[in-house]
């Protein structure tokens, strides 16, 4: 396939701003100016260069998606809705229910995000909404995906918005009844302390919420069967049914805050606060209201523990210094083996945008018969030293790669899989990618047996 020529790009490009499908000027935004001069304040707090490559445009495009992640609050309903109401004859009165009198109407699998108002990293969400028509009429259900669309871009918990959401469609549709079922995935907040001593941390606190209205109102009315029934034939599976009180607090950032031992508190400067409010002033909520009022220090929270600092690099209570390193043999000998350490856990902040990325790393190295591998624990210790720092996938790997290298020889082959949260709230906002990056070292870089053998051992899914 050809690429196309610079004059159709140019015509496509204008037909997309005649369209409104393509937004340009954003730069000159007040809004975008003020969320750059708070995202410049928060990355020198964190010790960082806001002039080094990598970090020159972070904060323009930080303010950009958080825009984008917030447009919600610039568009009303109505003015979705009110265009895409259309008749449609049901049933005679007595016969049953169906069109535009009494016959449910669903829309499964909405597939958006939301920005977490107690601590401003994305969420996921997969929406399910239905309706039951009145008044023979019926909205486009087109509609209905762009009405759950403008909640879910605003800061937002997972009741209020399924409330939200459940309640603008009754007030527009005016139906007999509407049902809103979300669940919604949040990415968990490890610590670097925790991260060393468990292995096997948790990677997503998922919570299901519900709303209704008229004939929804009752979670035991029949109604409700079979709406979950239809869900059910695509192959949906309920999460466990939350309480409202671990909904109120199901953002893992507020049961850090409350777990956690006073060592760990943030001391933030008023510049690094302030910073925080203006963002949350500038997106179109009010700072003062109750559920963000301590948004700003958790945010701060989460951002710190990608600190750029001196922190000595401490492995299993030894340098790595101190380790006697395997010694390198370009000869390829029968008793050398290929070695695995797969399913290395990380965490990690996108420099790129401020959001999280998290995944596993798999390390392949050849050992000689009779020596003992390297243990696992010094291998995680080296990708959590490297996780906690504001990264891009590619260097990580690399960083990961040259360091485990003289300890292990030479011949090393790293598999960095990764899913990154500023591919679901920016951009095409593709939920479900992944990404994977691979550094190459010594045997592994000349020899593509070696790298298929390795590759055919990390494990799928």
């Amino acid at each position: 396939m050809g690429a196309l020529d610079e004059g159709h790009c140019n015509v496509e490009l204008e037909n997309a701003m005649k369209l409104g499908l393509v937004e340009l000027d954003v730069e000159e935004e007040p809004e975008i100016a003020e969320v750059e001069d708070a995202v410049k304040t928060l990355l020198q707090a964190l010790g960082e260069d806001v002039n080094r490559e990598g970090l020159k445009k972070t904060p323009f495009r930080v303010a950009k998606a958080f825009r984008e992640g917030t447009r919600g609050y610039r568009l009303k309903v109505n003015d979705i809705v009110q265009g895409a109401l259309f008749p449609e004859a049901g049933l005679d009165s007595g016969v049953g229910h169906a069109g535009g009198a009494g016959g449910l109407v669903i829309v499964r699998d909405i597939d958006l995000f939301s920005f977490c108002e107690s601590c401003l990293l994305p969420f996921q969400v997969k929406c399910h909404v239905g309706y039951v028509p009145s008044g023979q009429r019926v909205v486009g259900l087109s509609k209905l995906s762009r009405v759950v669309d403008i909640f879910a871009k605003r800061l937002q918990a997972p009741q209020r918005l399924a409330d939200e959401v459940c309640s603008a469609l009754h007030h527009s549709i005016k139906p007999t009844g509407v049902a809103v079922l979300l669940q919604c995935k949040h990415i968990h907040f490890p610590s670097l302390e925790s991260m060393f001593l468990e292995s096997n941390s948790q990677e997503w606190v998922k919570v299901q919420v519900s709303s209704g209205s008229g004939v929804f109102v009752s979670e035991e009315a029949d109604i409700w069967s079979d709406f979950l029934s239809l869900l059910r034939l695509r192959g949906f599976t309920e999460y466990k049914i939350s309480t409202k009180k671990s909904t109120e607090q199901w953002c893992p950032s507020v049961v850090y805050s409350t777990n956690k031992i006073s060592s760990d508190m943030v001391n933030m400067s008023p510049a690094m606060a302030n910073a925080v409010v203006s963002i949350v002033r500038s997106l179109g909520d009010d700072p003062s209201r109750k559920e963000l009022i301590g948004t700003p220090t958790r945010f701060m929270k989460w951002l710190m523990k990608f600190q750029n600092s001196n922190l000595e690099m401490k492995l299993n209570s030894f340098f790595c210094s101190k380790l006697e390193p395997l010694h390198s043999n370009s000869e390829v000998g029968c008793n050398k083996q290929i070695h695995c350490e797969l399913r290395l856990p990380f965490w990690s902040q996108c420099e790129h945008h401020l959001l999280p990325f998290h995944g596993l790393v798999h390390i392949g190295y050849f050992c000689a018969e009779g020596v003992a591998p390297i243990g696992k624990p010094l291998l995680q210790s080296i990708v959590h030293f490297y996780g906690f720092k504001l990264q891009v996938q590619e260097r990580l790997t690399r960083q990961i790669a040259e360091t485990v290298a003289p300890l292990l020889g030479g011949d090393i082959m790293v598999v960095v899989e990764a899913s990154h949260t500023c591919m679901i709230s920016r951009g095409i906002e593709k939920l479900g990618s992944s990404t994977a990056t691979i550094a190459v070292l010594g045997r592994f870089a000349t020899d593509p047996g070696a790298r298929s053998l390795f590759l055919q051992k990390i494990p799928s899914g």
